[in-house]
């Protein structure tokens, strides 16, 4: 968790530490998927442009572009995940204008 990620949802890294993001973050009809996506990484799987919502401490919805890859020590075992993802809810917005259009 960086400072971007707690600026775009709102929860600091205190708040998130120690709690599960896919049971307290995602919403429901994502929550298998994002999971498959994060186990898929601790397998050593990379996955790459997956979409998702998060949800805000207020209450809200931001939509993000995921890239999960394995996190490895110095031997090449897996130590995690590394996932970088990308705010894109302005984006998914533009592009419901445009199909209703």
């Amino acid at each position: 968790w960086n400072l971007k990620a707690a600026e775009i949802v709102g929860y600091s890294s205190d708040e998130v530490m120690g709690r599960d993001l896919v049971d307290d973050f995602i919403t429901p009809e994502y929550k298998v998927a994002v999971k498959e996506v994060l186990d898929d990484a601790l397998q050593g799987r990379d996955t790459s442009s997956f979409e998702f919502p998060l949800f805000t401490k207020k209450g809200g919805r931001v939509e993000v572009l995921l890239n999960a890859t394995p996190r490895r020590d110095a031997i090449g075992a897996i130590t995690g995940v590394v996932g970088v993802g990308q705010d894109i809810t302005d984006r998914k917005k533009a592009e419901g204008e445009l199909k209703r259009v």
